[in-house]
């Protein structure tokens, strides 16, 4: 923090402010890659494998090329793409290496799999073209479920990835684990289930790709939270320097992680443009986003708990498998969902002795990527229905058995090889339950159940390791780490700056907290400040916004950047003032002012008049102009986040129905740049999760056929199905992050799984059923009432 803040402190950060972006994106000013639209502009659409794995016998283009209004279309062989090889440097026997084709060559291993690329003059016609496409295949046997992938005797999906498996770690085998298992006064054991699911953000994947030859440069406007590393997979790709790509990313609708991941449309649409060197454009629609773009969340947890006779859970044993589809994805790799798994299943539980197989697996489904929380609500859930269970084995209330493992030293490092910065985790647990008892539900329940309702209500306690950057992804050792975020900050001559972030927005505000941050260092009002994101050209490097990064690191790069041109200013109002450095210090009104003659100011027009305009008055070392730049990583392994969730649901007996009656979620995210911006987080964050665990489920048949091809299918909630939701705020700032905050972009989605299943479970105790999995089945809910007392269901 600079010397020369004003010692008042600043006054935006910690401020509900009113977003910056919602005037133009309420009124249909956004500008999103659909609404763009440049002369000569061509459609891109794609054919599609309609099988789950055959051979490519042929691929017949002819007619496409001859339909009205196609101008070209590629195959594979026709585009020369290099494929895409996302890489850890890990030994064979934990990771192996796989290539995914921009477009698929001699196999095709999901249905929806790109294998040509129709362009023509609307996307009507492009819709056309592909309707001329004439491919032969070689069906082959379909690897379909994770029994199959793993049999010796179904195929082998990659030739590099024996047994289908592209992961197998095991990681933290705790030296007499065993021993501890075998005298333990009660192993309880867990095994959960978690669907196939959809990010499905409002926007789908889009991308409008032109040569500018003026620039003698590719333009790439595109839905992405990844600029710079899609920029640099295309380079690679297509073997030309970087310095020929422009990524330009316009307003995002969403993302989630589905546009963490570098999509083959992507490329083969700016491969195309390149070639033609015309524009081309291509906007996925709804059908291909949910049968055949990134996927996440299907998990198999099978996990054992050893305790003593208090309930303190003494060690942890755990199998899980991640099905990730037919491919790796760059470039997080098929490693992103069992490696979280691995190391963040303790959460916030103290846990002496730890061991865990983590895989991997590869089926004939869409490939998954990243989504919202990366397996942190399974490992969640997972930890939650093992409190539960082990207290009611134990006959120890379930709340207070949670209260005796929580972890409540700081700093805390964990048998998972993390350090754990301060938190509230008890307090957040504490202050849930509270909330529920001051509001009459635990009252409630009781008087339901003599009406012959029937109520549950369920908790869960959670961490979100944020801030990922070179301390957290080191320990997975990927090829590429993804760690620091850059800041450049300059002033004009009217005192207004302009300052650059890594990180972009995809609906997290970032034009409002990042102005915050710099409004409050400076000392000077918001709408002097312009934030620029989402540009390879006028950003100098970044990994993008995922992982709940952009505060943590961005920010702080931001507030670094923001300090050192508080400094500048500062030095130059000393010399001009003719004092000694250290007699001066921000005003915080756009000003640098003398410590004790404050009403001795400059203004800072005044000082970047100089700074331009009268370079003759500067002092020799300091330059004309007055700009900076900073970076920021973490070298820990990170900031942890906390929160519980307390929710109470009533059961249907007539449908099995469970509605959500009242949502609670008490949230530590440090220092909150925007409190009514972290509220909006953590509502998304719950309504996605509350989506996962009642509602939502990419399914197939046997033959690998989608079976949600359509919002018909595919139960994404309306408003009306999620409920009002209370939020309390607790405050353990950071000592890690520049302005103590701690991300809170994922903790929403994690808490619910495990929340909403504890409850349910709760209702149904008189039943002696108890469920596992999600999305919850609600005809099991249904079988479980209608058959009371039978576990048979």
């Amino acid at each position: 923090m600079s010397s020369h803040r004003d010692a008042g402190g600043g006054t935006w950060v910690g401020a509900s402010v009113q977003r910056r972006e919602d005037p133009r994106l309420t009124t249909g000013r956004g500008r999103y890659v659909d609404d763009l639209s440049v002369p000569g502009m061509l459609h891109a659409q794609f054919v599609r494998s309609t099988e789950a794995h055959a051979r490519i016998v042929s691929v017949d283009l002819s007619e496409v090329r001859a339909t009205p209004g196609v101008v070209a279309a590629f195959t594979a062989s026709d585009l020369a793409m290099a494929d895409l090889v996302a890489r850890l440097e890990r030994p064979e026997s934990e990771y192996r290496t796989t290539a995914m084709p921009i477009l698929a060559r001699d196999v095709v291993r999901f249905v929806g799999e790109p294998i040509a690329i129709v362009i023509a003059a609307d996307p009507y016609t492009a819709e056309d073209g592909l309707e001329a496409a004439v491919v032969e295949y070689d069906p082959l046997p379909p690897v379909m479920t994770e029994d199959a992938a793993l049999s010796p005797s179904s195929l082998q999906l990659h030739a590099e990835a024996a047994d289908n498996t592209f992961v197998d770690v095991t990681m933290f085998a705790t030296e007499g684990i065993d021993e501890i298992f075998a005298n333990a006064y009660a192993v309880i054991e867990v095994e959960h289930r978690s669907g196939r699911q959809n990010a499905v953000p409002m926007e789908t994947r889009g991308v409008l790709a032109e040569w500018i030859d003026r620039d003698e440069q590719l333009l790439i406007q595109v839905s992405t939270q990844i600029p710079h590393i899609l920029r640099d997979a295309f380079a690679n790709s297509a073997g030309i320097d970087q310095r020929q790509i422009r990524v330009v990313t316009p307003d995002i609708g969403g993302g989630f992680g589905q546009k963490a991941a570098v999509g083959r449309e992507e490329l083969a649409t700016s491969a195309s443009a390149l070639r033609l060197r015309r524009p081309v454009k291509w906007i996925e629609d709804r059908r291909d986003n949910l049968t055949a773009s990134f996927l996440a969340r299907e998990q198999h947890f099978k996990t054992r708990g050893a305790f003593d006779q208090d309930g303190r859970l003494l060690a942890l044993d755990n199998d899980v498998i991640c099905d990730m589809g037919a491919y790796s994805v760059f470039p997080f790799t098929a490693a992103i969902e069992p490696m979280m798994a691995a190391t963040e299943l303790p959460g916030v539980y103290k846990v002496p002795a730890y061991r865990i197989r983590s895989r991997a697996i590869a089926t004939n489904k869409a490939p998954t990527a990243a989504y919202r929380g990366v397996s942190r609500p399974q490992c969640v859930t997972v930890m939650e229905l093992l409190m539960e269970r082990a207290a009611r084995k134990l006959g120890i209330d379930a709340l207070d058995l949670r209260r005796r493992n929580l972890i409540t030293v700081f700093p805390y490092r964990g048998v998972n090889d993390i350090t754990y910065d301060p938190g509230s985790y008890l307090e957040s647990l504490n202050l849930c339950e509270q909330t529920l008892r001051d509001e009459g539900w635990y009252e409630r329940k009781r008087e339901a159940a003599e009406q012959g309702r029937i109520l549950g209500i369920g908790y869960a306690c959670y961490s979100e390791r944020t801030g990922l950057a070179s301390g957290a992804f080191i320990e997975r050792k990927p090829r590429v780490l993804v760690s620091f975020d850059l800041s450049d900050i300059t002033m004009d001559t009217s005192g207004s700056v302009r300052v650059t972030t890594g990180t972009l927005s995809h609906g997290q505000s970032h034009e409002t907290t990042m102005a915050q941050i710099v409004a409050d260092r400076l000392g000077i009002p918001m709408d002097k400040i312009k934030v620029m994101q989402g540009d390879t050209d006028k950003i100098t490097y970044g990994f993008g916004s995922f992982a709940s990064r952009s505060i943590t690191i961005g920010g702080s790069a931001v507030a670094l950047a923001a300090d050192k041109l508080g400094d500048q200013l500062c030095a130059l109002a000393a010399h001009l003032m003719e004092v000694d450095i250290d007699s001066v210090e921000l005003d915080g009104d756009s000003g640098v002012r003398l410590r004790k003659e404050p009403s001795k100011r400059m203004s800072f027009s005044e000082l970047a008049f100089v700074a331009y305009l009268q370079s003759s008055r500067l002092p020799k070392d300091i330059g004309p102009g007055l700009r900076a730049s900073a970076s920021f990583d973490l070298a820990a392994e990170g900031v942890f986040s906390n929160a519980t969730h307390g929710v109470v649901v009533e059961l249907d007996r007539g449908t099995g129905g469970i509605q959500i009656l009242r949502y609670v979620c008490v949230e530590d995210v440090g220092v909150a740049i925007n409190p009514q911006v972290v509220e909006g987080q953590a509502r998304g964050g719950i309504a996605q999760g509350i989506a996962s665990t009642l509602y939502e489920q990419v399914v197939y048949d046997s033959n690998g056929q989608p079976l949600c091809p359509t919002f018909m299918e595919y139960k994404v909630p309306t408003a009306m199905e999620i409920p009002d939701i209370r939020i309390e705020h607790l405050e353990t700032p950071s000592a890690l992050t520049e302005t103590g905050a701690k991300g809170a972009g994922e903790g929403g989605t994690i808490g619910v799984a495990g929340a909403i299943l504890n409850a349910v479970n709760d209702g149904l105790r008189h039943t002696g059923v108890e469920l596992d999995s999600t999305p919850i089945s609600r005809e099991l809910v249904y079988r479980a009432l209608e058959y009371s007392g039978s576990s048979n269901v």
